[in-house]
């Protein structure tokens, strides 16, 4: 089972997020870790649960994961919530790296980006330079994010053999697109509303 320990630990970190974002959860929150990881073992077919589960959301990237782990944190009340600035470096960065390699999954262009990934000596550059401009920006999370990716790559600690498997995923790119568009729409209605309060003293 030990080449099955992402999808045990995707299992377990999605499961607790979820479950842990019900408010009838908080007083045994710290119970669902170890409840959900000897769930995850409980064979159907031959097969762990985890399998059934990676068999949809495939092998996800370890950016996913360590963002999964800090927020199963959030949810133990062990880390605060990030500001808002920080969240929208956070979700920024990885709809860029989504416009740049996506595209061309869907046929919108001639470029193949995926192929860096194969040689990524460049890409870890580029990726290093956005951590350090992160790390500068005091955004803790994303630099741990981009770091740990890059080790794991540097470990080979997926089956993949390409960088991009280690940064990016869909699930991920798809939350940071509904929580782009959440966070765009708290912001304009946020000014909406204090914009008449601003007016008022002149009138």
């Amino acid at each position: 089972m030990l080449f099955l320990w992402q999808a045990h630990l995707s299992f377990i970190l999605l499961g607790f997020v979820l479950l842990g974002s019900f408010g009838f959860t908080r007083r045994w929150r710290p119970w669902l870790l170890p409840a959900l990881a000897l769930v995850s073992f409980i064979s159907v077919n031959d097969l762990p649960l985890a399998a059934y589960v990676r068999s949809f959301t495939d092998d996800l990237a370890i950016t996913t994961l360590v963002l999964l782990g800090w927020a199963s944190l959030l949810r133990l009340g062990v880390v605060k919530p990030l500001p808002a600035l920080k969240r929208a470096q956070l979700l920024g960065l990885f709809v860029l790296l989504a416009a740049v390699l996506y595209p061309a999954t869907m046929g919108l262009t001639y470029v193949d980006p995926y192929r860096w990934g194969f040689n990524p000596r460049p890409m870890i550059v580029c990726i290093g330079l956005a951590a350090l401009a992160l790390l500068w920006l005091r955004n803790a999370l994303a630099v741990w994010m981009l770091a740990l990716g890059t080790l794991a790559f540097a470990l080979r600690l997926k089956a993949s053999e390409n960088y991009w498997d280690y940064l990016i995923d869909p699930l991920l790119v798809g939350y940071c697109l509904l929580a782009g568009i959440s966070l765009v729409i708290q912001t304009v209605w946020q000014r909406f509303r204090s914009a008449p309060a601003v007016a008022a003293p002149s009138l």
